[in-house]
């Protein structure tokens, strides 16, 4: 089983800032180009818990459409997904499965 401290040291060595969140106080957050996911602890290590998405202020977007449109959502609060945005979310994903020893 791996250990979560050593995870985290991980991350953090790959470039992944380490923060928490008042709204989520049993999860750890990381960032990195401005992409962000929630890790929780399991019987496997830290697990993701929901989505990666796109830090906007003090919340979360997830990657959805509006009205034919690739957006990123928190609520009411919606900002673009521009091609750029969405590769680097998709490079943030995979190195932190990699990093995590999760397949991607």
């Amino acid at each position: 089983m791996p250990d979560s401290a050593e995870q985290l040291q991980a991350l953090y060595v790959a470039g992944f800032e380490l923060q928490t969140f008042e709204r989520f106080p049993k999860c750890i957050g990381i960032i990195r180009d401005n992409c962000v996911a929630l890790l929780v602890p399991g019987v496997d290590g830290l697990q993701v818990l929901g989505t990666v998405g796109w830090r906007m202020g003090e919340v979360m977007g997830v990657l959805t459409e509006v009205e034919g449109k690739k957006v990123f959502q928190a609520k009411s609060e919606i900002a673009e997904a521009t091609p750029e945005r969405i590769e680097a979310l998709k490079q943030f994903k995979k190195d932190m499965l990699s990093t995590l020893g999760r397949p991607g």
